[in-house]
């Protein structure tokens, strides 16, 4: 005899069918404890830009993003004490020493690459290139055109020490060079300086950076060994502290999907030394592109379980 579905037992199906969607999509949010996000940010702008998508995007699904400046050394020393969570700017192979550590401590865990076409190494005013020098090789031979310095960033950086080792080691005849440390403002400003006076200056230079729109530079060759290959081609990781991906899935998942490219780094990073906060920066570029979220928030809830997508165009407006 075939049996027949009363309403009373179809809307009893009909609630355990409820029940299961609203218990899956609560399954999807993540604990109390994964509210607040701790970004690390060494105060390099491509890495402000890159934590002013993330905040924003995170905001608007109910996170709480605390992103703290702290120098590369001391950032990751944070991870492995669990004080940060996640880091938008592992450059590599610039940062394989750190990364090495890190890894030997088992304290990170890579969730992307979310940048590709990056480059990083010395550079020189075009003007100067002209003049002769365009290769690491050229420096030794022209110590009175720059005076003998070679302008890094911040105190700690991986890429102040590649210098700094090249110094010491007396390589493209750069023995007794001085490396003036700064911070990235600070650096680019003395390049402004040079080359309004005409004088030779050699700096780290990268992209994205609108550094490469500001100033007609050439990057140097022949820094392989130090700086990698392709004029130190580089790709940009997002790592997390062990452990965190898997207490907080649901952010880790968003982190996993979120890359970015050099024009739109560019964008924002101009925006940003332009004199916009990071945030305002983000979110107008954010109205303005919003398909590149469809990626991002594909299976993201917010941070209560509800669907991600739409609660971050909803605020932002879209």
């Amino acid at each position: 005899m075939r049996k027949t579905l009363t309403s009373g037992t179809r809307l009893g199906g009909l609630a355990t069918l409820a029940m299961l969607f609203i218990t899956t999509a609560a399954a999807a949010a993540d604990a109390e404890s994964c509210k607040v996000v701790r970004l690390s940010d060494p105060g390099w702008t491509d890495i402000t830009a890159t934590n002013g998508v993330a905040a924003v995007v995170l905001e608007a699904l109910g996170y709480e993003p605390d992103v703290k400046t702290l120098s590369v050394p001391i950032g990751y020393q944070s991870m492995k004490n669990g004080e940060i969570d996640v880091f938008l700017g592992n450059w590599m192979p610039a940062q394989q020493a750190f990364i090495d550590d890190l890894n030997g401590a088992q304290a990170i865990e890579v969730l992307a690459k979310n940048l590709e076409g990056a480059k990083f190494t010395l550079a020189v005013p075009t003007a100067v290139a002209e003049k002769g020098v365009k290769d690491f090789a050229d420096l030794g031979k022209n110590p009175d055109e720059f005076e003998s310095k070679i302008y890094g960033i911040e105190p700690g950086a991986p890429a102040n020490a590649n210098i700094q080792k090249m110094i010491d080691a007396g390589e493209f005849g750069l023995k007794g060079w001085e490396l003036v440390e700064s911070g990235e403002q600070a650096m680019l400003a003395q390049v402004e300086r040079a080359t309004k006076e005409g004088k030779g200056v050699v700096f780290l230079a990268w992209a994205p950076h609108p550094m490469n729109e500001r100033f007609d530079l050439t990057y140097l060759s022949g820094g392989d060994a130090y700086f990698g290959a392709n004029y130190g081609g580089a790709e940009v990781y997002t790592l997390a502290r062990t452990g965190w991906s898997g207490n907080c899935p649901n952010a880790a998942t968003l982190f996993k999907q979120m890359t970015f490219d050099v024009s739109m780094e560019n964008v924002l990073m101009g925006e940003i030394l332009g004199g916009k906060d990071s945030k305002e920066a983000a979110t107008e570029w954010l109205k303005a592109n919003p398909a590149v979220m469809d990626a991002w928030l594909q299976g993201v809830t917010t941070f209560d379980g509800q669907p991600g997508d739409a609660a971050v165009k909803s605020a932002l407006g879209l």
